[in-house]
């Protein structure tokens, strides 16, 4: 079992940056691939950003390349998401999710773990 625990979001001017970061605990941080989703109000949960066990891999969805950047910290198990140039449409609950696997790591049906969310809210 891994608990995953986010922090950070809040509310944000269009063009403003935010950290989240994504505490895990409960087995060893490197034995899991990290990946960040978003779920918009209405919407299904998708892909925003993974990093591999290691750090050494990243990915990233088409909709937020250039504006994303996923980091882990293994020594302290944390996972961060640094969002730049935040735009409305980033508006959703952001979280944060572990694997075993080590291929893909872009579906919800990939991940093992789950986080509770942390909100994120862009004003125009």
């Amino acid at each position: 079992q891994v608990q995953l625990v986010e922090s950070g979001g809040g509310v944000v001017q269009a063009g403003g940056s935010l950290r989240l970061s994504c505490a895990a605990s409960g087995q060893p941080f490197n034995a899991y691939a990290m990946g960040w989703f978003r779920q918009a109000p209405g919407k299904e949960r998708e892909f925003a950003a993974a990093i591999s066990r290691n750090g050494f891999s990243t990915s990233y969805a088409d909709s937020v390349k250039g504006r994303f950047t996923i980091s882990r910290d293994n020594a302290k198990s944390t996972v961060s998401l640094q969002i730049n140039g935040l735009k409305p449409e980033d508006t959703a609950v952001y979280y944060c999710a572990a694997t075993t696997s080590l291929v893909r790591l872009t579906l919800v049906s990939d991940y093992d773990y789950w986080g509770q969310g942390t909100q994120v809210t862009v004003s125009s």
